[in-house]
């Protein structure tokens, strides 16, 4: 349960507030003055709509100029800091929430509105529901716009009160460790200014995820983590560009309908980790401005309209997404049917320009597939030598990685940036500098001459770094899936 608190908890959307930093000495003015009592009053409520609710509330007692202030600015409350003073954030699992709640019912009550952010995540939502009765009272009442309500579990299963889907000011909500309402209140869901939505380990039903994306107009991104009862999505909507499912059982995704759809995530499927063996089908219908798709995996059943894509089967209109140019894939190396069907994969995608492979381990491998076997894979030169960006992480230097790398380099004639992210030897174990030699001897024969290939290790978890919500959904990233423009924005 803490490892599944520490995902929800970096899927959500970071705090809106100054992040305590002291400023420099020379800020400070040498006579004393209160200078800040002098700001207009519409700089000072900003200032105080940036720090934390204890200190926000604090500055009425400064002066008669800043009393009114607090009162009069769109409230930011998180409760993370009003946790008892040593107890750091995220809160233990084992922590007591009863003090939370009740500073939060204070402010609630206290505060006259309108709510611009509030974040609930540190109380056990299942022993307090009377108070979050209330609560959603008062934040549809108060017109708040931007709410994160995560249930401190157990149990995991507590019901959503029915009221929080008929908020009609919502713009963001992020829900974690919750029981969607049943379907009749589901229905009579109003949300027209929402645009981002968030699901974490929330139980549901199948059909209830359409039914609240029916009932956004305006819903552009939709987050959705550890799903695991088996995740049917059919994806209808005139304004949706961003949907991303992390660390979830995939039954079936279909994009039906999705005329403004840019991206599609699907990173992570559970099915085969869990035991449950079901197949995940991902069937991509009318989507004309789908850029970024991944981690689309071997075994995923993949359908292009109406057409299964199976190993060698012939390229045609009809098996392309002409749109996609960033593609991003999950492969085991070890295993041979993973491997012969990315040559089948690429075909589909034929206008990428950026491909990014995540090199998973398998426990029980089934051959390796060399050089000639990418040289005898039919015609994907013409594809990969359009492609200029290429990553290939968790490396392990394994004869099938090597073979596809030799064959990459000397076929990609506009490759511009390759990045080769190694394994963590702490989990992997591998012989690193054979591994970098290995590359090295791989990039001689390069068709493309400017071509920069950059060699990085990693200190990551097992199996590489979690999918970020915050990345895939972050439009000023062209491409989501680069290791280059992400770093390079950090």
């Amino acid at each position: 349960m803490e490892v599944m608190l520490s995902y929800i908890y970096a899927s959500l959307p970071d705090f809106p507030l100054y992040d305590g930093r002291r400023l420099p000495p020379a800020l400070a003015t040498p006579d004393g003055a209160d200078r800040l009592t002098r700001l207009p009053r519409e700089l000072r409520r900003k200032i105080v709509s940036r720090l934390p609710v204890k200190d926000a509330a604090r500055t009425a007692v400064l002066s008669w100029r800043w009393r009114t202030i607090w009162h009069s600015t769109p409230l930011v409350l998180i409760d993370a800091h009003l946790l008892p003073k040593g107890q750091g954030f995220p809160p233990t699992y084992s922590a007591s929430s009863p003090p939370v709640a009740a500073a939060v019912s204070s402010i609630l009550e206290a505060h006259p509105g309108p709510f611009s952010c509030v974040h609930l995540v540190c109380s056990r939502m299942g022993a307090h529901r009377p108070q979050l009765a209330r609560w959603l009272q008062l934040l549809a009442a108060k017109g708040v716009q931007d709410l994160v309500l995560v249930n401190r579990p157990w149990p995991r299963d507590v019901p959503l009160p029915a009221t929080l889907l008929s908020i009609s000011t919502l713009t963001r909500l992020y829900l974690g460790l919750w029981k969607l309402p049943g379907a009749a209140a589901l229905r009579g869901a109003s949300l027209p200014h929402l645009r981002e939505l968030g699901l974490c380990c929330v139980e549901m039903e199948h059909g209830d995820i359409d039914s609240l994306v029916a009932r956004s107009p305006v819903l552009e991104i939709l987050n959705i983590l550890a799903c695991f009862k088996g995740l049917r999505l059919r994806v209808v909507s005139q304004s949706l560009r961003c949907v991303q499912i992390c660390l979830s059982i995939m039954e079936n995704i279909t994009v039906v309908k999705a005329p403004r759809l840019e991206r599609l995530n699907l990173y992570a499927s559970c099915n085969t980790a869990t035991g449950h063996g079901l197949c995940t089908r991902v069937r991509i219908g009318d989507a004309p401005k789908l850029q970024a798709f991944g981690y689309l995996e071997p075994v995923h059943v993949l359908e292009i309209r109406d057409t299964i894509i199976m190993a060698g089967i012939k390229p045609s209109t009809s098996t392309m997404v002409t749109s996609v140019r960033f593609l991003s894939l999950i492969v085991r190396f070890g295993v041979r049917n993973d491997v012969k069907m990315l040559p089948t994969f690429l075909r589909c995608f034929p206008n990428m320009e950026s491909l990014h492979i995540l090199s998973q381990k398998c426990d029980k491998p089934t051959g390796n597939l060399t050089l000639k076997f990418w040289e005898e894979s039919g015609p994907i030169d013409n594809i990969v030598s359009r492609v200029n960006m290429m990553s290939l992480r968790e490396f392990k230097g394994e004869p099938s990685e090597v073979g596809f790398l030799e064959f990459f380099f000397r076929s990609a004639r506009v490759l511009k940036t390759a990045i080769i992210v190694m394994a963590n030897p702490s989990f992997t174990p591998f012989l690193k500098d054979v591994a970098f030699s290995k590359v090295r001897r791989s990039s001689r024969n390069m068709a493309s001459k400017s071509c920069q290939v950059h060699v990085l290790g990693s200190n990551g978890p097992d199996g590489g770094e979690v999918w970020s919500f915050k990345t895939g959904a972050n439009f000023s990233f062209q491409d989501p899936f680069s290791v280059a423009e992400v770093l390079g924005r950090c």
